[in-house]
């Protein structure tokens, strides 16, 4: 079972930030105190940031704030190459110095990572242009010039107006009893949101009574648990519905709607529309 995990990182070897690529997405929901710029080199699937979930391809670009949980699961589809590969960076504010970026000059990078405590996606032409910065860095063997230029980056992406911000709840995880409790349970959901999600189970794994665990999971979220699982399996089947051509009932029971009407019943509570009217209503918007 997955949960927001802490993640002490690896020494930084003497340098001011870590530049890493991996090629594999094995991390579970984790949460460090370091920032992260991640680049999607390759691969797909479902990008998990706070309380935002949707789905990520080649090119996403997403920079993660200090003790922002998140994940990237890989879609596992046996007729697709699964390939990923990822170029990732992580940094403290104080990565240059304590007080450095209070110098007014970095302002604005220090506006950027304010933002970050929500998750930010860029967008092309923005996303584009950085990635192949980002490519080109990860191969620069001169320390000093990649630290230039990882300035240079953070402040394209700071003067940047295109984005848009993820988990606008501002999820937060800290090593407190408080929210471990929900980062277990989040974790509990991510990793299990297409079968089914049994109440009893997730109180259980936070050690509280179902009744106990639903007044404390809503006074803390600000939504009942079950809405949490809905919009979870509601967000999937939203891109699915846009991004493939499977049936509405393949979508329906994929997602862990064990009835098609009642799909159809809290999709269009929570979307206005119907699954299919809504992939129609998006196919003829992008057409």
């Amino acid at each position: 079972m997955a949960r927001a995990a802490f993640e002490a990182l690896d020494p930084y070897n003497d340098n001011s930030f870590l530049l890493r690529e991996f090629t594999e997405f094995t991390a579970p929901y984790h949460f460090h105190p370091e920032h992260e710029l991640t680049l999607i080199v390759k691969g797909k699937g479902n990008r998990y940031v706070g309380n935002h979930m949707d789905v990520y391809s080649s090119g996403d670009l997403v920079l993660i704030g200090s003790n922002l949980p998140h994940c990237w699961k890989i879609e596992n589809d046996e007729e697709q190459d699964n390939d990923v590969a990822s170029v990732v960076i992580q940094f403290n504010n104080d990565f240059l110095g304590t007080d450095f970026l209070a110098k007014p000059e970095l302002s604005q990078i220090l506006d950027l990572l304010e933002r970050s405590k929500h998750g930010i996606q860029f967008l092309n032409p923005t996303a584009e242009e950085i990635n192949k910065r980002l490519i080109l860095l990860a191969k620069q063997p001169n320390s000093f010039k990649r630290l230039i230029e990882f300035l240079e980056i953070l402040y394209a992406l700071a003067i940047s107006k295109e984005y848009k911000l993820l988990d606008k709840q501002e999820t937060k995880a800290h090593q407190s009893v408080k929210k471990e409790r929900i980062n277990t349970v989040l974790g509990y959901i991510i990793d299990n949101y297409k079968d089914e999600i049994l109440l009893n189970q997730a109180a259980a794994l936070v050690n509280m009574t179902p009744n106990a665990f639903c007044k404390y999971y809503k006074k803390t979220t600000k939504k009942t648990f079950i809405e949490t699982v809905t919009d979870y399996r509601i967000n999937y089947a939203i891109q699915q519905l846009v991004n493939s051509d499977k049936s509405i009932s393949d979508i329906c029971f994929e997602n862990g709607f064990g009835d098609l009407s009642h799909f159809y019943k809290l999709f269009k509570r929570k979307m206005k529309l119907s699954p299919l009217k809504y992939r129609r209503e998006f196919r003829k918007d992008t057409a």
